[in-house]
């Protein structure tokens, strides 16, 4: 019951989501029309904040992993030597 309830959720959720982006074209198209263009540069600035932030999350998980295996690599190093 459980994974139905998460498999109709998974199909519903893009629907809602869909249904939203019209409401907020027209916000902006009228708010554009009449001359105001604040909450049209709000709206490209969040949208520009929720593409990036994945890939800067991701690019530091990667620098982290990256420079903690370096330090782990050079602790085996000096190991192999002190033998």
């Amino acid at each position: 019951m459980k994974r139905a309830s998460i498999l109709v959720l998974t199909f519903l959720i893009p629907l809602i989501n869909w249904a939203q982006c019209a409401m907020c074209r027209t916000q902006i198209k009228n708010n554009v029309s009449a001359g105001e263009t604040s909450m049209a540069e709000g709206l490209n600035n969040g949208i520009m904040f929720l593409f990036f932030t994945p890939y800067i999350v991701v690019f530091v998980l990667i620098f982290l992993w990256y420079k903690n295996s370096k330090v782990n690599n050079r602790v085996s190093i000096s190991e192999r030597f002190k033998s």
